[in-house]
């Protein structure tokens, strides 16, 4: 390094920067995806009374469909991690919002429940390979100071998505039949696919981990960040936070090949440093997900059942996600001022305690519609505070990695949810008796968010043992 040359740390530089409007066009941008992930996720949900009309089947048949998507979602997210460490964020993620636009479209033509099942397993490949991309990348351009609640925030945009995948449900699927709602949610992808290649960035901690060549593009990136800032003869640098990390970012793009760098992203995952708080992180997220994702899918059925209309069932499902905003806006928020950990324990513990009364408040549309509010406020705060509690919780080189895992560990509740929805209806649980249950995953997903820390060392020198181990593997 010459003496005219200074290193600049990328994060902190952001850190130290007002929430520029490039920044909150990435946010948008991020929200989009998220919002276009929710309604694909949630649409079998929505079309899934019809199915059982049109085709004649049974309700617990629709366990497998039901559950293709999130199978397709767990291994896609598992794939996406060490994909988006090795060739970028926006690059895995654009290719992502692309694949599950083109299958749901394709899926809105399945004539059979094995042909639609096929169908939204590819559907669900695109799905998980797109959010902890979009969520790596809001974390990487958020300044630490509101992190959380940025990351909360475009989380909203899937709140959003299930919530118009409700609304479009009750008017689409009357005129125009069920395969309506999965176009719509083919066409939305696709379109968003443009936007994404033409104005969302690289992640610039990305790009200063790959080393010098990317200074350029990091320099206009940046500038973008803060007009006025003058970056010549700058040389970036990715730290991690961590005192001492800029050698080791120029070695990890000095070591060997993009293979060896997506091995070793994972190495720290499953480290000594991290490997208790990433075997309680999948517990919590598998948890939550199951309750997720039990409620998202079953939810109109199960007012369907109790007496609504089809039309008054997919509006009261709608109030579900429609809580997930506020949840979502508010968890992250007091996250970003308290320990974060403790704050997700608290509203799992929440979760537990809504679920019991909702079992209670069957015969009150007012009250059950509060109810349904207030869970959906706290479950989806739970849930998507669990990324943004990971994307702090792993350093640059193992971040996509770290969080894709657990949303892809994670996805393996929700898979469960869906299958456990579909043998307590063959059982003949009611309403009640299935939201009681969910008390159980709740506290079992407090516990093991409050525990994620227990075992995390403080000290700079257990951080340098892992990273070089992780290394050598």
């Amino acid at each position: 390094m010459t003496h005219a040359e200074r290193s600049v740390d990328v994060q902190t530089f952001i850190d130290h920067q007002r929430f520029s409007p490039f920044q909150w066009t990435i946010l948008v941008l991020c929200f989009l995806v998220v919002a276009a992930d929710g309604f694909d996720t949630a649409a079998i949900g929505f079309i899934a009374p019809s199915l059982v009309q049109q085709w004649g089947i049974a309700r617990s048949s629709l366990g497998p469909v039901m559950s293709a998507a999130l199978v397709g979602l767990g291994i896609g997210a598992l794939a996406a991690g060490p994909c988006a460490d090795r060739l970028g964020r926006k690059t895995v993620l654009v290719l992502s919002v692309f694949f599950f636009g083109v299958w749901s479209l394709v899926a809105a033509r399945a004539t059979s429940i094995e042909s639609l099942t096929l169908l939204r397993f590819f559907t669900g490949l695109g799905l998980g390979a797109a959010m902890p991309n979009a969520v790596t990348l809001m974390s990487e351009y958020a300044p630490a100071r509101i992190r959380a609640v940025a990351v909360n925030a475009m989380f909203c945009g899937f709140s959003c998505g299930l919530a118009l995948g409700g609304l479009a449900s009750a008017w689409l699927i009357p005129h125009f039949g069920w395969p309506s709602v999965l176009v719509a949610g083919g066409v939305g992808p696709i379109v968003l696919t443009v936007l994404l290649l033409l104005m969302l960035p690289e992640s610039v901690q990305f790009l200063a981990v790959r080393g010098r060549a990317e200074d350029r593009r990091i320099a206009r990136i940046l500038q973008r960040i803060a007009p006025h800032s003058r970056f010549d003869g700058c040389r970036f640098v990715a730290a991690d936070g961590h005192a001492g990390r800029e050698s080791t970012a120029d070695s990890a793009d000095n070591a060997g090949n993009a293979g060896e760098r997506g091995q070793w992203a994972l190495g720290i995952v499953l480290s000594s440093r991290y490997r208790f708080g990433t075997l309680m992180l999948w517990l919590a997220y598998f948890m939550g997900l199951l309750i997720y994702y039990l409620l998202t899918n079953w939810l109109p059925t199960l007012f369907k059942d109790t007496g609504f209309s089809g039309e008054k069932a997919a509006l009261m499902t709608s109030l579900f996600p429609l809580g997930g905003v506020l949840g979502n806006l508010c968890v992250g928020w007091i996250m970003d001022r308290f320990a974060g950990h403790r704050v997700v324990a608290l509203t799992y513990v929440l979760v537990g305690a809504l679920v019991l009364l909702v079992g209670r408040g069957v015969g009150h549309q007012v009250w059950l519609g509060t109810l349904i509010f207030l869970t959906g406020t706290v479950a989806t705060g739970a849930v998507t505070s669990m990324s943004a509690l990971a994307a702090s919780f792993y350093p640059t080189r193992s971040r996509a990695t770290g969080v894709a895992w657990m949303l892809g560990i994670g996805r393996v509740g929700g898979v469960a949810g869906a299958l456990v929805g579909a043998a307590l209806m063959g059982l003949g649980w009611q309403f009640g008796a299935v939201f009681s249950l969910l008390a159980v995953p709740a506290i079992i997903a407090a516990g093991g968010v409050y525990l994620m820390m227990r075992r995390m060392p403080l000290d700079e020198s257990a951080m340098d043992a892992a990273v070089a181990a992780a290394a050598v593997k």
